[in-house]
């Protein structure tokens, strides 16, 4: 036991070393890095807690191919981060009065059917109160690792506090409403419309669980300038060393870009990036989900952010086919959204997953990175430790 003893201390008291010997080579990097300067493995649907058994037996027998695309899950939140994933997705639903979704179609078509009751959607009944939701589609795949967003963003705070020297964490968030004019399907509630007041209250439940501190904003980034693509130009995104322990919020739909620019031009005074056009005056972060790697390369070589998909949806894991990831890979985008994370590989044969070379947590970036960037200062041992004294 002693012998266990005295080796543990000195594998601790070497983590320790090796640590010290890299802060001041991993402080000089952070200074000379932005954060547009990386590349991170994200997830998609990141909350998708997939179906229980008699929603899947229920799915299989009426609608295969819809099972098939909807057949993943997720680890929660904090186990993802602790895992290296360092973008999640979050779609959200607004339900500013409380209950419009507590009661998905697809538990009473079990009961119908006598199929065995699956485990509660929402034990603690949080589908009753008001604020917006997270899950996926309304009425037949509900089931989230965090019902409330609140409670999503919660579970990330949490672990960004136990964790204050992380990389910057990327926060995607999804409004899910209608189309204008559409019929809801026979099984799902009519959604609530993203106007500039439910878009107000976006910003707010946000608020409610993080500091301005500790948030990147778009007042942050543009700093004195008119608009984000002159900051863009002139200063650029915030170094590592400004970024480490906070969170970037992005605003996947461009549909909701005008109400949510609405008495705030270049986004002043808001939480989330846009997925914007680029040379539009809120634009910082363009998404590129079925971008190629040169569509992909110019919008990062003009110092946007880029988020580009990996797969979609099970397709190509069930085939083992890379080469949608393969050239993701190859690309310059800083986050690379994926169903399946090296912690979370699929489960057909091949194992499909979506890692670095050398599963490190992040890389510099194939595009933009300076010759100085090396992989293994992003994330080592020194960076859930070091003091951000910078900030």
């Amino acid at each position: 036991m002693k012998a266990r003893c005295r080796f543990g201390s000195f594998c601790v008291l070497g983590a320790g070393l090796l640590a010290s010997a890299q802060a001041p080579e991993q402080a000089a990097q952070d200074a000379a890095i932005h954060l547009n300067q990386i590349q991170v493995i994200g997830t998609h649907n990141s909350y998708h807690a997939g179906f229980a058994p008699s929603e899947a037996r229920l799915m299989q027998q009426r609608n295969l191919k819809a099972f098939e695309s909807l057949d993943y899950s997720h680890q929660p939140l904090d186990r993802q981060f602790d895992a290296g994933v360092r973008q999640i997705e979050l779609d959200i639903y607004a339900d500013s009065k409380g209950g419009r979704f507590a009661h998905p179609a697809i538990t009473t078509m079990t009961a119908q059917v006598h199929l065995p009751p699956d485990p509660p959607l929402d034990p603690d009944h949080l589908l009753d109160r008001p604020g917006f939701k997270v899950m996926h589609v309304v009425g037949i795949d509900q089931r989230s690792t965090c019902l409330t967003f609140v409670a999503c963003l919660t579970t990330v705070h949490a672990w960004s506090q136990a964790h204050p020297g992380h990389l910057p964490l990327f926060i995607l968030v999804e409004t899910k409403e209608d189309k204008p004019g559409e019929t809801p399907k026979p099984y799902a509630v009519a959604t609530e419309p993203f106007t500039a007041a439910v878009l107000n209250a976006l910003d707010t439940e946000i608020l409610s669980v993080f500091s301005a501190s500790e948030i990147i904003t778009p007042d942050v980034v543009r700093g004195s300038h008119r608009t984000l693509p002159e900051a863009l130009t002139d200063s650029g995104w915030p170094s590592l060393a400004q970024a480490r322990g906070r969170v970037l919020f992005l605003l996947d739909q461009a549909s909701v870009t005008p109400a949510y620019t609405q008495d705030h031009p270049a986004l002043r005074g808001r939480v989330l990036f846009t997925n914007a056009v680029p040379g539009t005056p809120d634009a910082a972060f363009v998404e590129q989900n079925d971008g190629t790697p040169a569509q992909i390369d110019a919008l990062v070589r003009q110092g946007y952010l880029v988020r580009t998909r990996s797969d979609e949806p099970t397709a190509a894991a069930r085939a083992n086919n890379t080469s949608r990831r393969d050239l993701a890979l190859s690309s310059g985008a800083q986050m690379l959204s994926t169903d399946y994370p090296a912690s979370e590989p699929a489960r057909w044969p091949g194992h499909y997953q979506v890692a670095f070379p050398g599963s490190p947590v992040a890389r510099c970036n194939p595009v933009n990175k300076p010759a100085l960037c090396r992989d293994t200062l992003l994330e080592s041992p020194a960076s859930s430790q070091a003091a951000l004294s910078t900030r």
